[in-house]
């Protein structure tokens, strides 16, 4: 199933700070840790994730420096910052509590 933007829109920034916080990685290798951790759920495209990257890149949360892939050719490397570590873990709070009041919504009972 391919996703919209208009989907990620609220989770692709926590998307990429997680998959940062493994250790430094290039694009494409976020991409693809994103694609396998959502179990192919979520694919996402070069058109949305390179904007989202420069995004998080100007508000400090993740810096990038330039270094070698694993095919021996020039990529940009992305980490999280001291403040992206910080924003991760509000990030998951947040959605930590809205995931638990959705699936709350969905087990209600009917009106009555």
């Amino acid at each position: 199933m391919q996703t919209t933007p208009d989907i990620l829109r609220g989770t692709l920034d926590l998307l990429i700070l997680k998959a940062l916080s493994w250790g430094p990685a290039h694009g494409y290798a976020v991409a693809r840790w994103i694609e396998n951790a959502t179990k192919e759920a979520l694919e996402i495209g070069e058109g949305t994730l390179y904007p989202a990257l420069h995004r998080l890149e100007e508000r400090d949360w993740i810096a990038a420096e330039w270094g070698p892939s694993e095919n021996n050719r020039r990529a940009k490397f992305y980490s999280l910052t001291k403040a992206g570590r910080a924003q991760l873990r509000v990030e998951t709070s947040n959605w930590q509590r809205y995931a638990a009041a959705i699936f709350a919504a969905l087990e209600a009972p009917a009106l009555r």
